[in-house]
């Protein structure tokens, strides 16, 4: 009820609802409610936006509980909390399932009255609002696969302006009804990038810019992958694609959407009964962005026990494409610079890509939080998003309200991700303000991601690590249980020493990096970060390159530590990459076939410091593999290790194995 709390939920209910004991205000909504009502438990309102009209009425004299009851709250808008929302006079807000519910905010809609469309290929169609377009569904809580198929890299011919297809057996392809919807998408060995279709003429591709010229120059491109035998392209997104994989891609729900037309083509399993799927379509790119400013941030502000589902980012989709760079980092903006021939002389970086470094963009998250301090979220669930799930100080062109970065004292505890088609947490920014910001104030600072599960991410955006934290004061990675990812499982810094005092020599004698951007001669806001206690399992699976643990750049007091890693399918483990300075790697028990530690000392170059001042040791390994410089005479050192060669752990390898992932 409305009113002053007569007592406390009694401990039987859970460490979940304990924090309310104290809230003096609380506000019942339902889905059944009615915004007319008081918001009483006998009379709850109905909506998300109504509910916060009455906590701004009472947050800044009372703390405030938002009591949401079980069912669907779906939004038409993005739910935005503002200064104004957040505690108030040093009060808080809670926003939190009521005892024993599970609510949802989402953005989805059930699509039904499917009908027979083509049942040679067991194809069905639905009417949907017309204008309605996504890139993800979701069919009984799993993901819809976008149809493809895979052309090899040797049957494509590449140019400034896109492709053709030289192999006559896909000569069909000039017979596609929909060009405009077909999109082609390239792997290397850590780049996913997508470019949508212009048009068609036989197998010649005429593609989007400037996605096309984005996403062919560069490191790892569309046209020059570094390593062609690790790198893919496909083609998606044409009804005539649907069942082209063959017989065991039967089983898989393909979809097509037509948003013109306002129908959804949904090709179903065999022996599946259209009528028991549960389809669900996405309206909106963006569910909840919580951001202040950052003279007046949010404060004060809990979500606990609440799921955020249904959301689809259409970034891809758009004649920007995707070029991405790393880590759900990408270049959108066209550049003055670039050459014509830049998708055959650009593969591995040139002075004119350089100019473009500190212009890259973020993907933006489902739930974004800037500008912003003492914020948890505790015992949600986010699940079936379209992007990054929980967005963390990012770039501001990457949160709603259009400011970024700037978070204080950030909590994500004992929450669930999964089905997700970009990383489940992406911290911090990539740009100038992000590592060496104008004002304070913007700086990020103090984060904690603890004892949360992480399983099924970055289905779509595969370059997106699980958790990645960029440029952080004081950020803590620890006892979370990561699983069944395409990349890394754990990401930290960012700039490959670019932006470190002093900057990097490789990028200065070989890229030519300094030509159009500034040489720091400050450090960057990025320090003290502490990964520890997580278990990292059935990650790794798509890229050779990165680590189940990775970072880049000066990192003065980061610790890597405790962690238990394995079964990464014989890759890296334990990744320093290029201007990894300062680290402690200590007691993490480490199980792969391939390199258990990595350090990109730069080459030739590993002399000059680009890489230095990292220590591992009490470290339990099978394997003998490690890659870089471990020198002890250029500050690298890997001494001290215990090898195991057999897997059979000794006991204090044990005793980490036993503390990891999340605890009690």
């Amino acid at each position: 009820m409305i009113g002053k709390a007569i007592g406390a939920i009694p401990f039987a209910a859970g460490l979940l609802f304990a924090t309310s004991a104290l809230a003096q205000v609380t506000i019942h909504v339902s889905p059944g409610g009615n915004d007319g009502n008081p918001g009483t438990a006998e009379k709850p309102l109905k909506s998300l936006v109504k509910a916060q009209e009455i906590v701004r009425a009472n947050n800044a004299s009372d703390d405030v509980t938002v009591l949401l009851a079980d069912g669907a709250y779906r939004l038409t808008a993005p739910l935005i909390f503002r200064q104004a929302d957040g505690g108030q006079n040093g009060h808080s807000v809670e926003w939190r399932a009521a005892p024993g519910a599970n609510p949802m905010i989402t953005s989805g809609m059930k699509i039904t009255g499917f009908r027979p469309y083509d049942e040679d290929r067991h194809l069905y169609v639905a009417e949907t609002p017309k204008g309605l377009d996504t890139r993800q569904i979701w069919i009984n809580g799993t993901r819809g696969e976008s149809p493809f198929v895979e052309i090899p890299l040797d049957d494509l011919q590449f140019s400034a302006t896109g492709f053709e297809v030289t192999d006559p057996e896909y000569a069909w392809l000039g017979d596609i009804s929909r060009p405009d919807r077909v999109e082609a998408e390239a792997t290397g060995i850590f780049t996913d990038r997508y470019s949508p279709v212009e048009s068609i003429d036989g197998t010649r591709f005429t593609m989007s810019q400037p996605a096309w010229d984005n996403n062919t120059w560069g490191y790892d491109t569309a046209s020059q992958p570094l390593f062609p035998e690790e790198s893919r392209f496909f083609l998606r997104g044409a009804l005539e694609f649907v069942g082209k994989v063959g017989q065991w891609h039967s089983r898989w729900h393909q979809w097509v959407i037509d948003p013109d037309e306002g129908r959804l083509y949904l090709r179903t399993g065999q022996d599946e009964d259209i009528a028991e799927l549960d389809v669900v379509v996405p309206t909106l790119e963006v569910l909840v962005s919580i951001s202040g400013t950052p003279e007046a941030p949010v404060e004060r502000l809990t979500f606990r026990g609440l799921r955020f589902s249904h959301s689809s980012w259409l970034g891809p989709s758009r004649d920007t494409g995707y070029a991405n760079q790393q880590s759900g980092a990408y270049l959108s903006d066209p550049s003055p610079l670039h050459p014509d021939d830049a998708w055959e002389t650009c593969g591995w970086g040139c002075v004119e890509f350089e100019s473009m470094r500190l212009k890259w963009h973020q993907i933006p998250a489902a739930v974004q939080v800037s500008a912003a301090r003492d914020i948890t979220f505790e015992g949600n669930t986010f699940s079936q998003l379209g992007q990054v799930a929980l967005g963390i100080g990012n770039e501001p062109l990457a949160h709603e309200t259009g400011i970024g970065l700037a978070t204080s004292n950030i909590r994500v505890a004992r929450n669930r991700f999964a089905v997700i088609a970009g990383g489940a947490i992406m911290a911090g920014g990539v740009r100038t303000d992000a590592h060496h910001p104008s004002d304070q104030a913007l700086i990020n600072r103090d984060l904690t991601i603890e004892d949360n599960v992480i399983q099924s991410v970055s289905h779509d955006y595969k370059d997106n690590a699980a958790i990645l934290t960029t440029y952080f004061d004081g950020a803590t990675i620890a006892h979370n249980d990561i699983s069944e990812a395409p990349y890394d499982a754990i990401a930290t810094g960012w700039g490959w020493g670019y932006n470190d005092e002093g900057g990097n020599p490789n990028y200065d004698q070989n890229q030519q990096g300094y030509v159009h951007n500034p040489r720091f001669d400050t450090p960057t806001t990025l320090r003290d970060t502490l990964v520890e206690g997580n278990r990292i399992h059935g990650v790794k699976q798509w890229y050779m390159d990165g680590g189940a643990i990775y970072n880049l750049s000066a990192n003065p007091n980061a610790v890597i530590r405790r962690n238990h890693i394995f079964d990464i399918n014989g890759k890296i483990a334990i990744y320093l990459d290029e201007g990894s300075k300062h680290f402690t790697v200590s007691e993490n028990v480490v199980e792969t076939d391939g390199v258990w530690l990595n350090v990109n000392t730069a080459g030739k170059m590993y002399d000059q410091g680009i890489s230095t001042d990292n220590r591992a040791m009490g470290n339990w390994h099978n394997s003998l593999k490690t890659g870089g410089r471990w020198l002890p005479r250029v500050g690298n050192d890997a001494r001290g290790n215990n090898l195991v060669a057999d897997a059979n752990w000794p006991e204090e390898a044990l005793q980490v194995i036993a503390e990891a992932g999340p605890r009690d």
